[in-house]
């Protein structure tokens, strides 16, 4: 905790998120250890809780409950529940849960005026993250994890295996509350926790854990490097316009295939998509080749992308008057590949 409030120059105000789980009340345990002091290292610290209260469960009111006065023991303050309506989402319940969570979390942060939010997710939780994107087919981003620190979330615990917080609580006297749904054969997530984790570290010897842990840390840094250079290129090529982006055909084609894709979906997300899969990120590739349809590809979040040639460049041109379209009738070929463009429009869904 000590580590984790350094790394983010002190905030005098955190919001700690507690389910009454093991590894958010501990989470709870260590940092009312902290505001009952006042301080941590010599700089002043009040920490406020919030319990999220989902409705998915009979009883879940009582439990949220329950577990805002066990944190009012511990010495934060103030402590809210807030009750979030989960709506049902194409990516299915647990990240519908989750994105209600987050911004319920988010919203009493502005309300109580903290600087970080701290979650009590472990290495265990990592490594079923890791796990489940390597199961999944998932790219770096999705390899590299949970961050310790990502705006203002902060993870101190992910350094901890899940016993070493069932031990706090044991210590410090709490009765957790042990959450059905984490055994719930139903979810990807409880599966790999109770079914798949055990038999790799039978098998596979103990450290399994630890190991894809480590593979998040190494792989975080790749992602990184990746993201911002991505980040760099695509500002530097994309022109926007009234009804989205386009992005100069031969510029794109001439990137390595890391920055292409990654380039490719930063485009999607520009226009108010949402990040495509490999299958749609290759799919709008191929319009690059110039092998076949020049599209449009549809990816997620109701965005189309097609390529549009030199020729149907000229002819966008005389249809509207244009300038230029006399010189481009002379171009060769070299300036058809510089002037051809790939594009990226949103289009409503019928609900919008």
């Amino acid at each position: 905790m000590q580590n984790a409030l350094a790394a983010a120059d002190y905030p005098e105000r955190v919001l700690v998120a507690c389910s009454g789980g093991p590894d958010s009340l501990a989470l709870a345990a260590v940092a009312g250890y902290f505001a009952r002091r006042g301080h941590v290292d010599g700089h002043p610290l009040s920490v406020a809780g919030v319990v999220v209260d989902h409705q998915l469960q009979d009883g879940s009111a009582e439990v949220a409950s329950r577990t805002a006065a066990v944190l009012r023991e511990l010495g934060l303050s103030p402590v809210q529940v807030r009750t979030v309506e989960v709506a049902a989402t194409g990516f299915g319940p647990e990240a519908a849960a989750r994105d209600a969570r987050h911004a319920a979390l988010e919203d009493a942060a502005d309300d109580l005026g903290c600087d970080r939010i701290l979650l009590g997710h472990t290495l265990d939780d990592q490594a079923e993250q890791v796990l489940l994107g390597l199961a999944r087919g998932s790219g770096t981003r999705s390899l590299a994890g949970m961050r310790p620190a990502r705006g203002r979330l902060l993870r101190p615990f992910l350094g901890l295996r899940r016993e070493d917080t069932l031990e706090i609580c044991e210590v410090e006297e709490l009765q957790p509350w042990h959450d059905p749904s984490n055994s719930d054969s139903a979810f990807a997530r409880s599966r790999t926790r109770v079914e798949v984790m055990p038999v790799l570290e039978e098998k596979l010897g103990p450290g399994v854990a630890e190991s894809l842990a480590r593979t998040a840390a190494i792989l975080q840094q790749d992602a990184d490097f990746l993201e911002d250079l991505a980040n760099e290129t695509y500002l530097s090529m994309v022109q926007r316009t009234d009804d989205g982006a386009w992005l100069p055909e031969d510029a794109v084609r001439g990137l390595p295939a890391a920055l292409r894709f990654r380039v490719i979906a930063k485009a999607a997300a520009d226009v108010g998509g949402q990040q495509p899969g490999y299958g749609r990120l290759q799919a709008a590739e191929a319009l690059l080749r110039r092998q076949g349809s020049a599209g449009p590809v549809e990816l997620p979040g109701h965005v189309s992308v097609y390529r549009l040639s030199l020729s149907d460049l000229e002819q966008e041109r005389a249809a509207s008057g244009g300038p230029g379209s006399a010189a481009s009738a002379t171009s060769g070929p070299r300036e058809a590949a510089r002037c051809g463009k790939l594009v990226f429009r949103h289009q409503k869904s019928p609900q919008q």
